[in-house]
């Protein structure tokens, strides 16, 4: 049997995070965000993480600890959930710290932000309306305006 391109469980495209502190990074998406351990954490012979992988939602994202060329490398990361506003308030429980609190966006989403442990930005949000391209560019000039 042919094997799949695409490894059972996951998309096209993966993030992977090098952050240090994987192990403290993995307590807060599984407190912050329900997150599920797919692959344990596997060492390298200095205790690092070499390897690690959870499942939020539908999603995997695999992380690593920095070594050698593979520099700690923060991102931004945009998750969809059905609650914005508990999911935002859950983040901060488990020591997010407030990038924004939830609002709603001219694009159609309500969304809100978190910074992790690892320095990495959550942007945290809930589908709302789905706006035709006509529209949201309205919107988007009225919203430039309104920030200028």
């Amino acid at each position: 049997m042919a094997v799949s391109p695409i490894p059972k469980g996951f998309h096209s495209v993966t993030p992977y995070l090098v952050v240090p502190g994987v192990l403290k990074l993995i307590e807060f998406l599984k407190q912050a965000f329900g997150a599920v351990v797919t692959e344990a954490p596997m060492t390298r012979p200095d205790g690092a993480v070499m390897h690690a992988e959870v499942k939020i939602g539908d999603s995997i994202l695999m992380m690593g600890e920095p070594m050698g060329a593979w520099k700690a490398m923060p991102c931004m990361l945009y998750l969809y959930v059905p609650d914005v506003d508990a999911v935002y308030k859950q983040a901060l429980l488990a020591g997010g710290k407030s990038l924004q609190e939830p609002a709603d966006q001219f694009y159609g989403d309500r969304n809100g932000g978190v910074q992790d442990p690892a320095g990495n930005f959550w942007w945290i949000g809930t589908h709302k309306e789905d706006v035709p391209p006509q529209e949201m560019a309205k919107r988007a000039e009225a919203a430039m305006k309104q920030r200028s």
